[in-house]
């Protein structure tokens, strides 16, 4: 069984990305988004193991110690969230590619210990419509906004740390980008050459 591939996917709050994420996995079984560990309290509608696993700030250090996590980070609020690995590569091993939705910042961990990791960076048109996206969600006070646009061009200057970007102006076009991206690394050689090992050695055969 060929190994599925795993995927960074990074943009500023408000460019579309989780919606991305979810149009992918509507049409594809084989794909799925890691869920992260978190020291938070779940919130209303929250399901332990779909949108988190919940755990006590002592169970995650504690798997901070065990070196569980692929990346971690403790955010504004003292909370941490963190990656595990062995969930991972479970996955990944039954030739599931898997997505990770995270920051510049856990992305850059992630690449000192998976090289290979596959990156997209997903971009908005412009300012104007980005600040229109968040205020439209209805999710956010005016203060929260402003802080997030103030945070959206240094998480956008990171872009050229990934292998792909996508602007996300027309939905179905940045959708269909994105399904371009994940079929030519399938066809990549290496992916193939396990896929398709019974025909190569046969049609190699002397």
């Amino acid at each position: 069984m060929a190994q599925g591939n795993l995927y960074i996917i990074s943009a500023p709050s408000g460019a579309g990305k989780s919606s991305l994420i979810s149009a992918l996995l509507k049409d594809n079984h084989k794909m799925k988004v890691s869920v992260s560990h978190t020291t938070r309290s779940p919130r209303p509608g929250e399901v332990e193991g779909e949108h988190y696993y919940f755990v006590s700030v002592e169970q995650f250090e504690q798997l901070i110690d065990n070196d569980v996590f692929l990346e971690y980070a403790k955010v504004f609020g003292g909370n941490y969230y963190g990656t595990s690995l062995p969930m991972i590569e479970k996955s990944l091993a039954q030739g599931i590619d898997v997505f990770l939705d995270i920051d510049w910042q856990g992305a850059q961990q992630i690449r000192e210990k998976v090289p290979d990791v596959k990156s997209i960076f997903i971009l908005p048109p412009s300012l104007v419509e980005l600040e229109r996206r968040l205020i439209g969600r209805g999710q956010d006070s005016e203060e929260v906004i402003l802080d997030r646009m103030a945070k959206a061009q240094d998480e956008m200057s990171h872009y050229t740390e990934y292998d792909y970007v996508v602007v996300n102006d027309d939905f179905e076009q940045a959708l269909t980008d994105i399904r371009h991206i994940l079929s030519a690394e399938q066809l990549k050689t290496r992916t193939q050459s396990l896929r398709y090992q019974g025909l190569i050695t046969e049609l190699l055969a002397k």
